[in-house]
């Protein structure tokens, strides 16, 4: 179960808003606005960030100083630091505006076994230092960062595995079990973040059997929904009746999805219908159901739902009041991104809703490909970049800077 935060008043119902930029950026120094500014202005040029990726990872294996500028612009922007501890300032920050903090280690590709072990090694840590604190609330990993995407990918597939893959597949659960058994006996939920449909099927038998041996009475392990998929919710409402069938707790994260364009191309190029919805409405339709389904039985389940839509954070609110859900109620919780949404994210916690932020940490050259996508979404969002310059530019008129 999550923790509950009870130092917040509740308010009165209506007092809500997403344009209040003071309570938004009030975290955020005249320096961190500016850099804001000049970062989102940045990425929405298209050519920047199309070309960007490529000139920043040529620059960096020939050894030019470009790390320091990026450290100091996109990674700030974006991320917690380098190490757990780099990122204790901006935990300290998110939680006095009342946010909590998802320590997210997001080295990503690994394919050796040593590196796996050191990655659960480090998940761990993150659990460590989320132990007690109420500050992180709640934690995660990819299961590909214990594991090698391949193996899980001929797991998926149904194809047989050689003896010696198949002793790297029971070192796979292992890591995935020493850190759901951590999470459970440090009482600290953690996540299983979704990845491309091709392993889906997987990571998903891997998350439901976590729950069946940890959520009796709390939900300490959360699978992760990508409701872009046309089948998703139906997962949803599957895994629901499982959970009630077996007398476990679900833990659900609800989010639209990070690799739209990569699985519509595979899709298209291997011959098989895409698992993508065909249309935007198509996603928030699902999304909002997804929101409905779950408020409605939030004795069974308990949700994080992970959104930068401000009409679904609207309408998870409004769910809430409907079923005189306290704002703070523990099985509930919202999530955006460091950097991004702002207005969301620290409005929601200021009217006493429990809220948190992804903080990713990593050595900058390993965490460039999860930073390339932040700028990727974002360019592939029709109005975000704008909404954002456009409340960033309102506070800094506020504040006359």
């Amino acid at each position: 179960m999550l923790a509950q935060r009870t130092d917040l008043p509740q308010p009165e119902r209506g007092t809500l808003s997403f344009e209040n930029t003071e309570i938004a950026f009030k975290h955020a120094s005249n320096n961190d606005l500016k850099r804001a500014y000049w970062l989102f202005t940045a990425i929405n040029n298209n050519l920047l960030v199309k070309i960007g990726p490529g000139i920043t990872n040529f620059a960096i294996n020939i050894g030019l100083p470009i790390k320091g500028i990026i450290k100091a612009t996109i990674f700030k922007q974006f991320c917690g630091g380098e190490t757990i501890a780099d990122c204790d300032a901006t935990i300290k920050n998110l939680h006095s505006g009342g946010v909590g903090t998802i320590l997210d280690y997001s080295v990503e590709g690994e394919e050796d076994e040593k590196v796996f072990d050191y990655t659960r090694d480090e998940i761990i840590r993150t659990i460590e230092r989320a132990t007690g604190d109420p500050a992180i609330p709640v934690t995660v990993f990819k299961v590909t960062g214990v594991g090698r995407f391949g193996l899980l990918e001929k797991l998926d597939a149904g194809t047989s595995l050689s003896a010696i893959e198949e002793d790297e597949w029971e070192k796979i659960q292992n890591r995935v079990l020493a850190i759901c058994q951590k999470a459970h006996q440090a009482g600290v939920p953690v996540m299983i973040d979704a990845e491309e449909s091709w392993i889906q099927k997987t990571l998903d038998k891997l998350a439901i059997n976590m729950m069946r041996r940890f959520n009796g009475s709390k939900a300490i392990v959360y699978n992760t929904y990508q409701i872009y998929r046309h089948d998703k919710l139906a997962s949803l409402k599957l895994d629901f009746d499982i959970a009630r069938t077996e007398e476990f707790l679900l833990g659900a994260k609800i989010v639209r999805g990070a690799y739209m364009e990569k699985e519509r191309k595979r899709a298209q190029e291997m011959g098989y219908p895409s698992p993508i919805q065909p249309d935007k409405a198509s996603s928030d339709r699902d999304y909002n159901e997804a929101l409905r389904f779950c408020v409605e039985h939030l004795d069974r389940i308990a949700i994080v739902a992970g959104t930068h839509n401000e009409q679904s954070c609207r309408l998870l609110v409004d769910l809430l009041n409907k079923y005189n859900t306290p704002h703070n109620h523990p099985h509930v919780y919202f999530s955006q991104l460091l950097g991004m949404s702002d207005n969301l994210s620290f409005n929601l916690a200021d009217a006493g809703y429990n809220v948190v932020k992804y903080v990713p940490y990593g050595p900058v050259k390993a965490v460039l490909p999860y930073l390339f996508r932040r700028a990727q979404e974002n360019t592939a969002i029709a109005g975000q970049m704008s909404r954002e310059l456009g409340l960033i530019i309102k506070e800094k008129k506020r504040r006359r800077i």
